[in-house]
């Protein structure tokens, strides 16, 4: 059995507190790749209006549960990009995922300002690639 391997090489800049590795090695079992999620709510109704530190725990907790459904969790993402509209925000959303991601499990990860997401209610979107170990993996279609 493949095993994840984080790796994170000298010779270049390395996160010390911050939970991502600069490549992992994918382990066995099911990639699984997410579409965006923001802080939206099951009615598509934007939350946490202003607030990117939180509408990022909002994304994160779409993350998990979309995860979930296919027996996923956080600690199984091995790529993530994030989205992010305003530059003040930048240190929340760091924040914010350090509250959420395991720093042993962190993800190859990158982060990209932009214009504007979805629409002018959302501050953050991300985007998650996971792999999901095949004793865990529940299929859908069952």
């Amino acid at each position: 059995m493949k095993k994840r391997v984080n790796i994170n090489s000298d010779n270049v800049w390395r996160s010390v507190d911050y939970p991502m590795n600069q490549a992992v090695v994918e382990p066995d079992g099911r990639r699984i790749h997410l579409s965006g999620q923001v802080a939206w709510d099951a009615d598509f109704n934007a939350l946490h209006l202003g607030d990117a530190a939180s509408q990022t725990k909002a994304a994160f907790e779409n993350i998990n549960k979309v995860l979930a459904a296919a027996g996923g969790k956080l600690d199984d993402i091995v790529t993530l990009t994030t989205y992010y509209v305003r530059e003040q925000d930048k240190e929340l959303i760091t924040e914010a995922r350090r509250s959420i991601l395991n720093r042993e499990f962190g993800p190859a990860t990158t982060g990209i300002q932009v214009a504007k997401i979805w629409n002018d209610d959302l501050l953050v979107e991300v985007v998650a690639t996971a792999v999901i170990p095949e004793e865990r993996f529940r299929k859908l279609d069952e």
